[in-house]
């Protein structure tokens, strides 16, 4: 199983093997860290549960949709390597794959 580190909002570590089949937003929810709303469930259509990533690994996930894109524009916490969670797939992320989970809107 791939591993997955998570860095909450007041730094805390969290390092876990997560289910290759989920996303990294309901890999994070399911450790029970409970810092991403996530209020869409997953559709893409509300980036609560955006995330930054760390950037050795930010170039080598597959790029965002312009939908991804979209959501994340409205973010004041937007960086370079600004994700939405729920559009990650564990395997589709290198092994290791380090987020931090942005400050809330």
């Amino acid at each position: 199983m791939p591993r997955v580190t998570v860095i909450t909002r007041s730094g805390q570590e969290h390092s876990f093997e997560a289910n290759a089949n989920s996303s990294v937003m309901e890999a994070i929810r399911d450790k029970g860290i409970d810092e991403l709303a996530a209020i869409c469930g997953g559709c893409c259509s509300c980036a609560t549960c955006h995330v930054h990533v760390d950037p050795v690994f930010a170039a080598r996930l597959p790029a965002m949709s312009e939908d991804e894109n979209g959501l994340l524009e409205g973010s004041g916490h937007r960086q370079a390597n600004s994700r939405l969670s729920c559009q990650i797939r564990v395997a589709d992320a290198p092994d290791g794959l380090r987020v931090t989970i942005a400050p809330e809107e």
